[in-house]
């Protein structure tokens, strides 16, 4: 007799300050693991999730999807139940349900968007320090929204990936929208598209950056850019200030 199975998908959301990233690592305390730890015994059996993104140590997410397969059919809204009672804290599971056997959260998802907020005042606000990029030099946002609009269509974005060519197999990618706004001292760079390199979202926040402080011209970052060269004006920030905000199938 063959073994019926279910496939679900949960959205949830994390802290990532503590932990070292989505994917279960060896000696290393992940979201994956600590997700397919209480999963296992709900269903009491070996349940394997997908991420729609693998998040790196330090990064958030507000809307990582997951997808699995089980064998027992639980509903929806008993498994966010049991499953946040058996989570840390700092991690949540927000919705639950019942799909097609052929979704796949990684490889279904038609776009996502991703989020960096940095704190653009002299003093840090401790209460985001955990979740936000400290920048107190000033910042020229107009002269990055106008680098911003130089990467967004369909490009080779090489130049923005912190991993050799020869290790990827497809460096293109199209970035749909991407806007820098200000409220007070916070600025929020929200960046959408069917796909992201290896820190390219950090790497584009760090050529962002250093157009704002005046470092740099924008036709110097877009010269290197369209020639798929990396330099050292393009830096990648610190993981906590990005969060993975929406995931679109």
């Amino acid at each position: 007799m063959v073994k019926s199975e279910h496939t679900y998908k949960l959205v949830i959301s994390y802290d990532g300050t503590r932990y070292g990233g989505w994917q279960t690592q060896l000696n290393s305390d992940t979201i994956q693991a600590r997700l397919e730890e209480p999963l296992c015994r709900i269903f009491s059996e070996k349940v394997s999730t997908h991420g729609s993104g693998r998040t790196d140590a330090g990064v958030h997410a507000r809307g990582q999807v997951v997808s699995f397969h089980a064998g027992k059919l639980i509903q929806p809204a008993t498994l966010v139940r049991a499953l946040n009672a058996n989570l840390p804290e700092g991690i949540r599971v927000r919705t639950a349900g019942l799909v097609d056997g052929r979704f796949h959260a990684r490889f279904s998802a038609k776009s996502k968007e991703y989020r960096y907020y940095l704190v653009n005042a002299k003093v840090m606000d401790p209460f985001l320090r955990h979740h936000a990029l400290h920048h107190p030099r000033p910042l020229d946002i107009m002269a990055m929204r106008r680098l911003a609009t130089v990467f967004v269509g369909k490009h080779d974005f090489v130049a923005l990936s912190t991993k050799p060519q020869r290790e990827i197999d497809n460096t293109v990618r199209t970035i749909t929208n991407l806007t820098v706004t200000k409220r007070g001292p916070i600025i929020t760079i929200a960046v959408r598209g069917d796909g992201f390199l290896y820190r390219m979202v950090r790497s584009l926040v760090g050529a962002l950056l250093k157009v704002g402080r005046g470092d740099v011209r924008v036709e110097e970052v877009e010269r290197y850019f369209r020639a798929g060269k990396r330099t050292y004006f393009i830096t990648t920030v610190p993981a906590h200030g990005l969060t993975l905000w929406k995931v679109w199938y």
